[in-house]
C-alpha cells in the first residue's frame, strides 16, 4: 500500500463527530500529512448527509485524494458519502478493518 500521509486526506464530520475530527487533524498535521478540513467547525448541530455528500464530492473530484468521514455512529456519514457515484465508504472501527478497506475493497 502507499504511503497515505503523501496523500491530500479529506476530513468531515458532523457535530457529534468534531472533537474526534479535530483530534485526528491535529495528529496528521503532526506526521507532516497534507489535511484538508471540510468542516464541520463547531459542536452545534449539523447534518451528517451534507457532509458525508462533501467529502464524496471532494474525492469524486479528486480534490483529495480520500477521506476520514466522522458522524455519531459512523454509519450515517457513511451512507450518505457512498450516494456519490464512484465512491467506497467503508465503516472502520479499528486498524484492520481500515487496512482491508484499502486493500480489497
Amino acid at each position: 500500500m502507499q504511503d497515505n500521509l503523501s496523500h491530500k486526506i479529506g476530513l468531515a464530520a458532523d457535530h457529534a463527530g468534531f472533537e474526534l475530527k479535530e483530534k485526528i487533524k491535529l495528529y496528521l498535521f503532526n506526521q507532516k500529512a497534507d489535511v484538508i478540513d471540510l468542516g464541520t467547525d463547531s459542536r452545534s448541530s449539523v447534518d451528517y448527509p451534507d457532509y458525508g455528500k462533501l467529502i464524496g464530492e471532494e474525492i469524486k473530484s479528486k480534490k483529495i485524494d480520500l477521506g476520514i468521514a466522522i458522524c455519531g455512529s459512523g454509519i450515517g456519514i457513511s451512507i450518505a458519502a457512498n450516494k456519490v457515484t464512484g465512491v467506497r465508504a467503508a465503516l472502520c472501527n479499528n486498524i484492520e478493518m481500515a487496512k482491508l478497506a484499502r486493500n480489497h475493497n
